[in-house]
């Protein structure tokens, strides 16, 4: 899905890209994918066939994908699954190819081990849907070369995208705010929330999609692959969700499958799920508490306002106008609010502090971090100059 999606950005602004998969189907529809991802109502479906047919070389021989001058993986969230495939491609790439991941979570520094060239490495991680989405980071790994980074900036700009570049860790910049974000629309759904309440209360804050229907289209197995990194790396801070493991299970990974938290009648091919959404949340309920708009709000924003903090004491990301950046072309946040911390200050580090102190049942997840807490102390916010 990603790799067509990247294929038909690079197409739509005139590049030749050479694709392969280890899947067979994969390949054969590849064209057509990527045309439907270049189409639209200025670009009629066949002239995007044709120019899709013209630039995109679909292949099995590595050898040909090597002779890019940027390789650019985009499998499964795996670190064996991403190295397998550097293990085959890496020999025979030229002196200055450049070779990335679009990684969502994994730190770069796991990833480049065994590597002969870490120094050419880097992450370029595009946004689903890639057509929509403007922002693409660039992750700088522990060895990466200025050159490659430089390199990789290029690239997302000569295809149109905003590239901020950041530092290595689990989940980066946007991910590392998305997840605490999906988090508590899955714990407020085992709560009693509602898929409605909970959807309609983030769209009408702003935001692009609600944080259910995003997972829908992000994928539910996609979802819980780069939560597990973030869990891993934060286990007091994300929530080992049993409805996203019994829905992956279950057959409902989202849009792609047919069926997530919401159906799908308009997919080919489309599964029948093997169990109801309503059955697999009361299996995992823990309430049936109606909660506000506003506390719903708070419960999905919080959390996010939280990891940008520790984004900005850990030096992953130096300017909170980059965290706006990443929240806002990243993660849909309403531009008519700022971003995210832009809106954060407009509330004030002493009143955000309030309004966690009211969820500290919750536990760690929700406390103030220090930083906040200064900043809530010395009367400070974070655009101040």
């Amino acid at each position: 899905m990603m790799g067509t999606a990247i294929a038909g950005a690079c197409v739509t602004h005139g590049l030749s890209v050479a694709m392969t998969d280890n899947n067979p189907e994969s390949l054969h529809n590849a064209a057509e994918a990527i045309a439907r991802e270049i189409a639209g109502p200025d670009k009629p479906f066949d002239i995007a066939l044709r120019d899709a047919e013209r630039l995109v070389n679909v292949t099995g021989d590595d050898a040909l994908v090597a002779r890019s001058d940027l390789v650019l993986e985009s499998v499964i969230e795996t670190v064996p699954g991403k190295q397998e495939v550097y293990a085959r491609i890496e020999p025979r790439l030229g002196k200055e190819t450049v070779l990335a991941s679009n990684t969502s979570t994994i730190p770069l520094g796991r990833l480049a081990a065994g590597l002969r060239s870490p120094e050419r490495f880097c992450g370029i991680h595009f946004f689903h849907p890639v057509r929509e989405r403007p922002l693409v980071e660039v992750v700088r790994g522990p060895e990466t070369s200025d050159a490659t980074v430089a390199s990789a900036v290029a690239f997302a700009r000569s295809i149109d995208k905003l590239p901020v570049v950041v530092g290595d860790g689990p989940g980066f910049l946007v991910n590392r705010l998305l997840v605490p974000y999906l988090t508590e629309a899955l714990e407020l759904l085992l709560e009693g929330g509602g898929v409605g309440p909970i959807e309609e209360a983030a769209t009408r804050f702003g935001m692009a999609k609600g944080p259910l229907r995003l997972m829908d289209e992000i994928g539910l197995d996609t979802t819980l692959q780069g939560g597990r990194v973030l869990w891993e790396a934060f286990p007091e801070r994300v929530v080992a969700s049993p409805l996203l493991i019994s829905m992956v299970k279950a057959g409902r990974l989202g849009r792609k499958s047919g069926a997530g938290f919401f159906e799908y009648t308009d997919i080919p091919q489309r599964k029948p799920p093997r169990r109801e959404l309503a059955d697999l949340i009361a299996t995992w309920a823990r309430g049936s508490r109606a909660h506000s708009p506003g506390k719903i709000v708070a419960r999905l924003l919080l959390p996010m306002v939280l990891e940008a903090t520790r984004l900005l004491e850990e030096g992953t990301v130096r300017d909170p106008r980059e965290i706006d950046l990443g929240a806002v072309y990243g993660l849909g946040f309403p531009t008519a609010r700022g971003g995210l911390l832009y809106w954060a200050d407009t509330i004030g580090p002493a009143r955000l502090c309030e309004m966690l102190g009211a969820l500290s049942a919750l536990g760690p997840r929700l406390a103030p971090t220090p930083r906040l807490r200064r900043m809530a102390a010395e009367s400070r916010r974070f655009h101040d100059r």
